[in-house]
Formats: structure tokens, C-alpha cells, sequence
């Protein structure tokens, strides 16, 4: 009873059911929900400390940002169904000013990102090297990959296309998806000889393959670019096989803020809780987790495998 009533005091205001719609749609910064509602920071903290206080939503931070998520699923669950039901069929029109505003949050964390790989897509794998060796890298990818082939992959974020360079020649089908055309189009000179790597421009949220397309899908230093890390892995999870895998390769967390200005990083690392939970919510089963130090920041890989539909044996 006391958690009930916890739970309906917070709900009992306007700008906290607008704040619990809005981080249903994705995690959001206090900053990010400030703008949106049309608030000062101050006040929106506050209404977000209420609703966590009452395990309506998570507070994490970030460096000096402090990003806002729904709660335990258990909890928030049955209130996000009954306000469904009970709001059925009515037109709210702060709920539509708010995602016109929302849509403008993530035009403007698109755009920061598009504009730095447009300015940088020369420099990239130089970028890459200088966080960690990136043979390292590509070496402990492979020892967690194996030996057996590869089947349908698909490089999600391709950048220049080192993924597809290092294991299409390994794979049945090869597509490697990125948003940048000038990405795309050094990742063209430099698979010029490999015959079975396809590219694409396209966004990691809407991939460009069917349920169930693809037995690997790789996402390399990306992930830490993502406004939404949790709908990527969700996207990535759909498109792969029963039994298929998720190779995930970014950074620990970490306390390098200027990354943030600097060289568009929305997020500054993964911590394995969030990334499990991820999984988990995706329908993926974690396999292996390596972490690779050196360098100025820590490397964590994380395999994931998707759970084969009933009678269907994983391979």
C-alpha cells in the first residue's frame, strides 16, 4: 500500500507525467527534459528526484550530465498500461508539443554527431588509435568471434569499414550500414577488392533487413555515439537469426568529459550492469565479456547471443 501511494503522489502533477512520457521514449539529460518542458533545471531535477524517489524512474550520471530512464519494469509497468488505458483515444496537446520538441532534442544531437564525422571521416581510424591499439582490438575480436564462419553480417556504424575489411571474407553476406555518405564512401575505396561487403546509408534505428537477417552484428566504437543505446541493441537484436550474435566493442565508463565536446560522444561508457540489462530486454543472452586495458581509456567487448525460438537449437 505505501508503494502505491508513493506512486500516485509523484504521478499526482502535469510536468511529471509529461516527464515519465518523455523518458519512455528514450533517456533523456536533465538538461534535455529542461528544454522540452520549457522549464528551469532546478525544477525539473526536482520532479525527477519525486518520480525517483518512487521507482518511477533511474538517475545516472555522466560526467557532469545526469541522463533519466524509466524505472524497474516491474514497477513502472502497470502504471504505463493504465495511463495508456486510460488516455485511449484523447488527443493531449501537451503530449504533442513535447514531441515536437523531443524530435528537435534529437535533431540537435544528430546533427552534432553528422557534423563531426563530416569534419573527421579522414582522421578516424587515427581517432580510434589513439584511445587504445587498435590491433589489440581487432585481435581480442577475433579470439572472441572464433574460427567457424561467419554467415550474414552486418556492420552496424561501419565507419570506413574496418569490420567488413578484417571478417567479410569470412562471412556469406557482408553490409556494413552508416549514416555518414562520406563514411560510406572511404568504406567503398577501401573494399574495393572485397566482393562480398555491401554498404549502405542508413540509421542503426531503422536497419535495412528483415526479422531475423543476419547471424552477426557488429557494433564497434559506436554505441558510445547513440542517443538511444538501449533502441540500437533492440534494432540489432530483430534483425539477427535465432542463435545469432551481437558483438558490442566501446569504452568502460569513464570520466573523460572533454570526449563529450570534443569528439561528440553522447555517452562515456558502458558500465556491464547497463549493458546486460540491455541484453536482456533485447531477448539476448550475454556469452563473453572481455576487457582490454591500455591506452587512455579501457576497452570492454560484449557477446550476446539471441535466444533461439522454441524448437530452433542455437548454433
Amino acid at each position: 500500500m505505501t508503494a502505491a501511494l508513493d506512486i500516485f503522489r509523484a504521478l499526482a502533477d502535469a510536468t511529471r507525467l509529461r516527464i515519465l512520457s518523455l523518458v519512455r521514449t528514450m533517456e533523456l539529460s536533465v538538461g534535455e527534459l529542461a528544454q522540452v518542458l520549457g522549464q528551469s533545471q532546478p525544477r525539473v531535477s526536482r520532479h525527477v528526484k519525486i518520480l525517483g524517489d518512487a521507482g518511477l524512474t533511474a538517475r545516472r550520471k555522466e560526467g557532469s550530465w545526469v541522463f533519466v530512464a524509466l524505472g524497474d519494469a516491474a514497477r513502472v509497468g502497470p502504471v504505463l498500461a493504465a495511463l495508456d488505458a486510460w488516455s485511449a483515444g484523447e488527443t493531449d496537446h501537451w503530449a504533442i508539443a513535447d514531441s515536437a520538441r523531443l524530435a528537435a532534442v534529437r535533431a540537435d544531437r544528430a546533427a552534432a554527431a553528422a557534423d563531426w564525422f563530416e569534419a573527421h571521416a579522414g582522421e578516424w581510424d587515427a581517432i580510434r588509435s589513439l584511445h587504445i591499439a587498435e590491433e589489440q582490438v581487432e585481435a581480442a575480436i577475433g579470439d572472441v568471434l572464433g574460427t567457424a564462419p561467419l554467415g550474414r553480417i552486418v556492420d552496424i556504424g561501419t565507419g570506413t569499414g574496418r569490420m567488413l575489411e578484417l571478417f567479410a571474407p569470412r562471412a556469406t553476406r557482408a553490409l556494413g550500414i552508416d549514416r555518414s555518405s562520406e563514411m560510406l564512401r572511404l568504406a567503398r575505396g577501401k573494399l574495393a577488392e572485397q566482393g562480398n561487403a555491401e554498404l549502405r546509408q542508413a540509421d542503426l534505428y531503422a536497419l535495412p533487413l528483415g526479422d531475423g537477417e543476419s547471424d552477426l552484428a557488429i557494433l564497434h566504437h559506436v554505441l558510445h555515439f547513440a542517443e538511444a543505446p538501449r533502441a540500437a541493441i533492440a534494432e540489432a537484436a530483430r534483425v539477427l537469426s535465432p542463435g545469432g550474435r551481437l558483438l558490442i566493442a566501446d569504452f568502460a565508463p569513464h570520466d573523460r568529459e572533454e570526449l563529450r565536446t570534443r569528439d561528440a560522444h553522447v555517452r562515456l561508457g558502458f558500465s556491464d550492469e547497463q549493458m546486460l540489462g540491455w541484453f536482456a530486454a533485447a531477448g539476448l543472452v550475454p556469452a563473453r565479456t572481455e576487457t582490454l586495458e591500455g591506452g587512455e581509456l579501457t576497452v570492454k567487448l560484449w557477446l550476446a547471443r539471441r535466444v533461439a525460438e522454441q524448437g530452433v537449437k542455437a548454433a
